[in-house]
């Protein structure tokens, strides 16, 4: 029904809508502007759910909704005896999705309207705020929908600019050291992931444009699916130009590859983030606005996960496979150290900070694991991840406004004032710490048992931090809404109905996905299954 529509353009460009709006409001009209910010939040959800539903979970062809248009074409004066008649550099808009891309755009999607929701707490500059929030949905939208790496990498940059300004301006006391580190920090990893992509642009991307029998067009482009083929074809490097009967231009040694994963390894573990990359992660948690965390935790982290399995595995799968073991151990050391940090925290936004690197690491495990089973846990685990965070943090700037702070030795006996936060509270702790029935326990579930056939050690070890997961949950929690309630928190006011649409939202999704799991794993299933064939295609195994 959709496939006339260019329906994930629409998706992507539909904040644009909200923004040409709120340039012509003043900014003294807060109360339109947060009704225009927020409505406009909500269009891509509308579309993205739409998009859910009538994405074909039965058909062989993964790659559904695509959508191309030549963006840039650069004549290159190149010498040389190719014998070819020219050369061009072309960078196409190119988007698709499959459904990887499906399940993490209707994340964002969701996360990011409730998260403009959460967005009432913002007590300045709301004009500005919304723009920005806008701005970086575009960017989301546009990174889990790009078949262009160089498109991919202009949609990733455009997340940096609106993030850094959100933390820097409406952030706690720190805000402009953490808004300076993430920049600093991601600018890094952007700049890694730059270098991969010229490299591979101007090696794997090469392919002819015969149209003309007359003359052959020697062309670099930047498409996935192009680049993805000629690294899956090693016939594709000795392939003769059929003017001169001369090899064609390009090669990637096997040298070359290996630099080029490592190079993706450190740029989307920058993001992820992977252990020893993170602590830039902790001062976001902990400078930035709930509702901008709410985005960061639940959406920015996957990215990095996305570009990884995606970008990483998906064109370097023989390198993946034989660093399976490193990817594991890497896992491991997030798991057991993110957890045992989070022990020793004294803030409940840390608390979630250094859970969010335990988490990660079991996005590592599911990927490490190279079958069926662990991919599935990795996207169910960067779903599920996403939606506890978001939720955890529209909880903690729900008691920020009511207490102006998150120090748990400050709070206690909340249960007693605000009963309904406490219990969405203990509900999202127990999806944190893997619970039976919700979302959190099927994506450990899957990503160990996907892990242990191969790896039965670590996997044992990194079971540890399921333990570790279950002492520093219920520890924050427990400090929080029960025990001795100071006296100016006793005629605390419960949460609004503009937070309980959030929560309540948030929290039906999380039990959704513990309940009826397939919602998530039928549409994955093509995606992933096609996915470790050609792993396995590629590696001989």
């Amino acid at each position: 029904m959709l496939d006339n529509l260019p329906i994930l353009s629409m998706i992507i460009f539909s904040p644009l809508l909200g923004i040409l709006v709120l340039m012509f409001i003043p900014k003294e009209q807060g109360r339109w502007i947060k009704i225009v910010g927020i409505t406009t939040a909500f269009i891509p959800l509308i579309l993205a759910a739409a998009l859910y539903v009538d994405f074909n979970h039965q058909s062989e062809e993964t790659l559904q909704y695509t959508e191309s248009v030549e963006w840039i074409s650069i004549p290159l004066n190149l010498e040389g005896n190719s014998g070819l008649s020219s050369y061009k550099l072309n960078f196409n808009y190119n988007v698709g999705a499959d459904a990887l891309s499906l399940v993490l755009i209707l994340l964002t999607a969701l996360v990011s309207a409730m998260a403009a929701l959460a967005s009432l707490h913002i007590k300045k500059r709301w004009k500005t705020y919304y723009i920005l929030f806008l701005f970086l949905l575009v960017g989301m939208l546009g990174v889990f929908s790009a078949r262009d790496l160089f498109l991919f990498f202009v949609f990733f940059e455009v997340t940096l600019v609106p993030m850094f300004f959100l933390i820097g301006i409406w952030g706690f006391k720190e805000r402009e050291g953490a808004a300076t580190k993430f920049l600093i920090y991601n600018g890094i990893g952007s700049a890694l992931m730059l270098v991969a992509f010229l490299i591979l642009v101007t090696t794997a991307g090469f392919t002819l444009d015969q149209t003309d029998p007359q003359q052959f067009v020697g062309i670099y482009t930047s498409g996935l699916d192009q680049i993805m083929a000629n690294l899956s074809d090693p016939a594709a490097y000795v392939n003769v130009n059929p003017t001169s009967g001369l090899p064609l231009p390009f090669f990637l040694s096997e040298a070359m590859r290996w630099f080029l994963f490592i190079l993706l390894l450190i740029a989307f573990g920058i993001k992820l983030p992977i252990f020893p990359f993170h602590t830039w992660m902790l001062k976001v948690h902990a400078e930035a606005p709930p509702a901008v965390v709410m985005i960061h935790s639940g959406i920015l982290l996957k990215m990095g996960a996305y570009g990884l399995i995606r970008y990483g595995v998906m064109l370097f799968p023989e390198q993946a496979k034989e660093w399976a073991i490193v990817l594991a151990i890497l896992g491991v050391v997030n798991i057991i150290y993110g957890a045992v940090l989070a022990f020793r925290q004294t803030d409940f936004r840390l608390v979630l900070a250094y859970s969010s690197i335990s988490h990660m690491g079991i996005v590592l495990f599911g990927i490490a694991a190279f079958n069926v089973i662990g991919m599935e846990g990795a996207i169910f685990q960067m779903v599920s991840h996403g939606l506890i965070s978001a939720l955890m943090f529209m909880i903690v700037g729900s008691l920020y406004e009511r207490t102006d702070t998150m120090v748990l030795s400050s709070l206690g006996g909340l249960a007693k004032s605000v009963p309904f936060i406490s219990g969405v509270l203990l509900v999202a702790g127990m999806a944190s710490l893997g619970l039976p029935g919700l979302s959190g326990f099927v994506s450990e579930f899957l990503a160990f048992v996907g892990l242990f056939d191969s790896m039965p050690i670590i996997t044992a070890i990194g079971t540890l931090g399921i333990i570790l997961t279950a002492v520093y949950v219920l520890r924050a929690v427990l400090k929080i809404t029960y025990g001795p309630i100071a006296a100016q928190y006793e005629n605390m006011k419960d949460a609004r109905f503009v937070e309980v649409i959030p929560m309540v939202t948030l929290l039906a999704f999380i039990v959704l996905l513990g309940v009826y799991p397939s919602v998530l794993s039928d549409p994955l299933k093509h995606t992933v299954d096609q996915l470790i064939q050609n792993i396995a295609g590629r590696i001989g195994g």
